[in-house]
């Protein structure tokens, strides 16, 4: 089944959420189909995602110990300065095309996603990605949070969860999944992460080719010194204030 085949077939239904997931799987399976036999449609080994889920396991649990006061401080914080929600759950799409509940601290306005399709001839970023540098829907508490990527922080309970990985390729939503071609679907051989070699070496760079290529790399090399190296350099990032 050709992938343009499966996005017809879910256009066509799309009016229902569990629809789109189905589709959603079907062009993952479509495209592994449709790699070559080479391995090219093939993530991590089992051994090697065995040792990746230990070290996750290990690194967030202690993770969520250690902040858990930081983490009470930012949920009262957001409380008082804007109205709505603590957490921003949005719809992700993670391993093998399966979506699931990507956990963030809310850093925008309640009506962002509305206000969203106002601004998109603002984007700064490939139409498959969108990013203003002042989104005027951040509120005060979030440009910090931004800043020092601290809105990230409750990924953690992702992790713990088995939905995403602490190192990894950044979870799509199911509008950049659309736009994929069979090479990009590769991304989706392995668990997303919160953070990833895109965010510490190429965050500000807009093209969507250079951040599907390094997502690509970090599969293709994957090791434990590989996962160190990632988290070391993103500390560095956060200290920067540059955010990831």
């Amino acid at each position: 089944m050709a992938t343009q085949d499966v996005w017809q077939s879910m256009s066509s239904r799309a009016g229902s959420a569990a629809a789109q997931k189905a589709a959603l799987g079907g062009l993952w399976a479509a495209g592994a189909a449709n790699e070559s036999p080479s391995g090219a449609a093939e993530g991590l080994s089992e051994a090697s995602q065995f040792l990746k889920r230990c070290f996750d396991l290990l690194f967030s649990v202690t993770a969520l110990l250690l902040l858990a006061p930081i983490l009470t401080v930012i949920s009262i914080a957001i409380r008082l300065d804007t109205p709505g929600p603590v957490l921003y759950v949005s719809e992700r799409i993670g391993r093998h095309g399966r979506s699931f509940r990507c956990f963030k601290f809310r850093t925008m306005v309640r009506e962002a996603e509305r206000l969203q399709k106002r601004m998109q001839h603002l984007n700064e970023r490939d139409a498959v990605l969108f990013k203003i540098a002042d989104d005027p829907r951040i509120t005060r508490v979030g440009r910090v949070l931004r800043r020092y990527s601290l809105d990230e922080l409750p990924q953690f309970f992702n992790v713990v969860r088995g939905e995403m990985s602490v190192v990894g390729p950044r979870p799509p939503i199911a509008s950049e999944v659309r736009e994929y071609g069979e090479g990009h679907l590769r991304r989706l051989t392995v668990l997303p992460g919160i953070t990833g070699l895109w965010q510490t070496q190429a965050r500000h760079d807009p093209s969507f080719e250079s951040y599907v290529s390094l997502d690509l790399a970090y599969i293709e090399h994957w090791c434990v010194g590989l996962d160190f190296k990632i988290i070391l350099q993103t500390i560095f990032v956060l200290s920067s204030g540059t955010g990831i």
